[in-house]
């Protein structure tokens, strides 16, 4: 099994790289970034940890099993916390490689079980382009539509593409799957997370911020009735009760790609409605709601020393250069999935959330922001590895894995996900 890490350098992607060192099995892994060097460095980590891995074969890459049981008693839906030995990867190793010269990214993209596609967003088009040109399997984070253009190239070369597959949109739609298979009929599915991270630790999560409140986003949707309704940005304001140490957050509509895929794998539960929320610390929400009620976000040119820049643009670059843009108090993830339908002919409501180890330090491999990036990357590294060994869920019709360009839903099995989530300390629960 041969995996190929695009973007494999950045920051949330080399967490999915370390995933694939220390529990894929992969024959080779390698890490592909535009900035070689640190490629290199990634790739030597994960070197190191495969190596380790190696010689304690019980020791997760968390350092800390799942809990069994969730915070109402119930038991969780891991299928397992915690435990299975890891499998760590036979090779690692780095390469240069530019997404922008598609012919020769494809080339050396060529030949590979999947691609684990780690690049920002602006860039998901180009990379998706190389990965479908190349007639490979593959797998992103983000999911914004710009994979839809080569679905017939997925297709057609009998390999599968998975865009957005992180904890959200990703496991998110695990969650809510979840929740349906208990249901006869689902009505109604709200989506809530809260992303505890600086607001500007590197530039794509710059970028991420900007775009997720960006006026006109055509994606920033609510599935309402059949028909999904554009809403602007801190539309539908919702209080939501995060796991701790997050709690009581105020939450609002985002442009996520569950408000698209839900619709399509429940219609025949009836689904009317799907809203997809957010938030980010405290401070970051009022800065963004700030930026968006001075028209900032929409990134008006502006002069500064006789040169035009976008005054967004030179906040994200000052936000980049302080502490105060790239630290914050709390760090982390946490998922919240509600359904609410019927079973027997009565009314039904099922509840899922998520917890990860502490980011106090109490775990090292997850103290600080490492606990908001783990969380990110390791879902995608699960979906890399279960692409490359063909654990896609079958069609119903031919009995044969599916192929092509697969929503979360199409591609896997609840159960497994969130099983290969808690060998990691990552534990999905069924709390209501």
């Amino acid at each position: 099994m041969r995996i190929y890490c695009l973007g494999g350098a950045g920051k949330i992607c080399r967490e999915a790289v370390y995933d694939l060192a220390v529990f894929s099995g992969a024959d080779e892994i390698v890490v592909g970034d535009y900035n070689e060097d640190e490629a290199a460095r990634v790739a030597d980590k994960a070197g190191s940890l495969a190596g380790d891995s190696a010689q304690s074969p019980q020791a997760g890459a968390s350092g800390q099993a799942g809990s069994s049981a969730g915070a109402s008693g119930q038991a969780d839906s891991s299928g397992g916390a915690g435990t299975g030995s890891v499998k760590p990867a036979a090779k690692i190793r780095a390469e240069f490689i530019d997404v922008t010269d598609v012919g020769a990214a494809a080339a050396k993209l060529r030949g590979y079980d999947v691609v684990m596609d780690g690049t920002q967003i602006s860039m998901n088009g180009r990379s998706t382009e190389c990965i479908a040109k190349a007639g490979v399997s593959g797998v992103n984070l983000n999911g914004f539509g710009a994979e839809d253009e080569w679905a017939e190239h997925f297709a057609d070369a009998g390999a599968v593409c998975v865009p957005g597959f992180g904890m959200t949109p990703g496991v998110t739609q695990m969650m809510a799957m979840a929740a349906a298979a208990e249901m006869d009929a689902v009505h109604e599915i709200y989506v809530s997370h809260g992303a505890f991270r600086p607001i500007a630790f590197s530039p794509s999560i710059a970028e991420t911020t900007r775009v997720e409140y960006q006026p006109d986003h055509p994606s920033r949707l609510v599935y309402e009735d059949g028909e999904f309704i554009h809403v602007p940005p801190f539309a539908r304001p919702k209080e939501i009760a995060l796991p701790e140490p997050y709690g009581n957050t105020t939450q609002y509509i985002i442009p996520h790609s569950e408000t698209l895929t839900l619709p399509k794998a429940l219609a025949e539960k009836g689904l009317r409605l799907v809203e997809v929320r957010g938030t980010w610390p405290r401070q970051n929400m009022d800065l963004v709601r700030g930026l968006y009620g001075y028209g900032i976000l929409e990134n008006p040119a502006v002069k500064v020393g006789g040169a035009e820049a976008g005054l967004m643009d030179i906040i994200a670059d000052y936000l980049l250069s302080t502490e105060a843009g790239r630290t914050t108090a709390l760090y982390g993830y946490a998922l919240h999935v509600e359904a609410c339908g019927e079973k027997d002919g009565k009314k039904i409501t099922v509840t899922y959330t998520h917890t990860h180890p502490a980011s106090d330090g109490s775990v090292p491999e997850w103290a600080g922001l490492r606990a908001y990036t783990k969380n990110v990357g390791i879902p995608m590294a699960i979906a890399a590895a279960m692409i490359a060994k063909g654990e896609i869920l079958r069609d119903p019709k031919t009995g044969a894995p599916r192929k092509g360009l697969l929503t979360p839903e199409e591609a896997f099995d609840p159960q497994t996900v969130f099983g290969e989530l808690a060998r990691r300390g990552m534990v999905v629960r069924r709390t209501g």
